[in-house]
């Protein structure tokens, strides 16, 4: 038994089963994104077996990009569940057959109620596809399971035609990612998008000495703050600014601190950042510079320091 051709072969199976997806975007698959686009209640999704997997996974991606979604697993629909659909909602059924009895006992009711229903189906001649308003066909040529039975290349492709609705639903919204970080409030995705450096220089120490100090202000300077870095300030200006790493070059050259002030060794117009600005980007001018710290200036006015490790500690890195 070849592990690696197996692997490859259930890969390329699949990649095929993705990559003729394109051929099924037609206008029913138009008509369902603007139907779901425009809907005054929420889509609800629902399948069963594998296809009920899926269908929760495209939920918390319609949950998490701003289009409304619930869960119902269609057997337990017909036990009593059914109370989740209102009158507004649009229906998305998620099955490779079409032809399940759970689906089957199912769809009257959602006709009764009135509600339009989106097939998500790899059988197009199924009763749930022609009993459907709109079609998003799903059929794959094979499956890539040795025997052709397990669920793989048609649950791929249930997952990647949700993909294309979500991104679809996406771009017409105009969702953007300051929208998508109202979502993930506590995830690093979420971090990223909104955590500014505000939020962070504010609990460190205010390092500041004048152009005049002598090195012992400001070596105190420096080890008091616990930063590694001290601005050098002028009318509330930053002018300079000297690290530990400054000290310590200065100390191996013999130089004789006692007859040095702050203005002779500080490295001068220090790289500086706005306070509204989002701590990735500070994250990145950090990177770029080979610098573990930077100034927080708003209009010409010095307020403090965030360091690295503030943005490591939050967790975005």
């Amino acid at each position: 038994m070849n592990i690696h051709q197996i692997a490859v072969e259930t890969l390329q199976l699949e990649a095929e089963a993705v990559s003729n997806l394109q051929n099924f975007v037609d206008q029913s698959f138009e008509d369902c994104v603007q139907t779901i686009l425009n809907m005054k209640g929420r889509l609800v999704v629902t399948g069963i077996g594998k296809s009920a997997i899926i269908a929760q996974k495209i939920v918390a991606t319609m949950n998490s990009t701003g289009t409304p979604s619930v869960f119902m697993h269609a057997a337990d629909a017909i036990h009593g569940d059914l109370g989740i659909i209102q009158p507004d909602d649009v229906v998305l059924c998620i099955s490779k057959s079409g032809n399940t009895p759970e689906i089957s006992v199912l769809i009257p009711f959602l006709k009764m109620n009135g509600n339009k229903l989106i097939a998500l189906v790899g059988n197009t001649t199924s009763f749930l596809a022609q009993e459907a308003d709109y079609v998003l066909n799903s059929t794959v040529r094979q499956e890539a399971c040795p025997n052709n039975l397990a669920p793989t290349c048609s649950a791929t492709a249930q997952l990647a035609m949700g993909d294309a609705l979500a991104s679809c639903l996406i771009a017409l919204r105009g969702f953007t990612s300051q929208d998508f970080a109202k979502y993930h409030p506590g995830g690093i995705l979420g971090k990223r998008l909104y955590v500014k450096v505000e939020d962070l220089y504010k609990f460190n120490e205010k390092p500041q000495g004048a152009a005049t100090d002598d090195m012992q202000k400001v070596r105190l300077g420096i080890s008091g703050k616990c930063l590694g870095v001290t601005a050098v300030v002028e009318n509330d200006t930053v002018v300079g600014a000297i690290t530990d790493g400054d000290l310590r070059r200065m100390l191996q050259k013999n130089a004789d601190l006692s007859q040095l002030v702050a203005s002779d060794i500080m490295t001068r117009n220090p790289k500086t950042i706005a306070s509204h600005t989002l701590v990735v980007e500070a994250l990145d001018v950090m990177k770029k510079k080979q610098i573990t710290n930077l100034f927080v200036v708003d209009d010409g006015k010095y307020l403090g320091v965030i360091h690295i490790h503030d943005i490591i500690k939050e967790g975005i890195f």
